[in-house]
């Protein structure tokens, strides 16, 4: 626990859709400056949530049509989806407090 998942249009659904928590996606990309700024905040987020939110990454060049699917124009893009659709996006290097903002927002019944 505590570290976000690799996932693929594979295991998109039952990774993301299905899950029963919330789960926050960072749609990112290797040659991405800003996603390498973010993701040991979205690490940490993991650690910090374990067990009440779920932490997933797609990297928009191995995973095209999950990109073309939710709109992800640039990068880092985080969706968080709630009951198996995105409730919440941020584009961009964020800072930490608005992560956590839309991630308590997210785990509100």
């Amino acid at each position: 626990m505590g570290k976000p998942n690799d996932v693929n249009e594979a295991s998109f659904e039952a990774e993301v859709i299905k899950a029963a928590n919330p789960t926050l996606v960072d749609f990112w990309a290797t040659w991405c400056g800003p996603c390498r700024m973010i993701a040991p905040v979205v690490e940490a987020l993991a650690e910090e949530y374990a067990g009440r939110m779920n932490f997933a990454k797609v990297n928009v060049d191995a995973e095209p049509k999950l990109a073309n699917k939710y709109g992800i124009r640039s990068i880092p893009t985080l969706l968080v989806f709630k009951g198996g659709k995105p409730v919440k996006q941020l584009v961009g290097n964020q800072p930490k407090e608005e992560l956590k903002k839309a991630l308590d927002a997210a785990l509100q019944p």
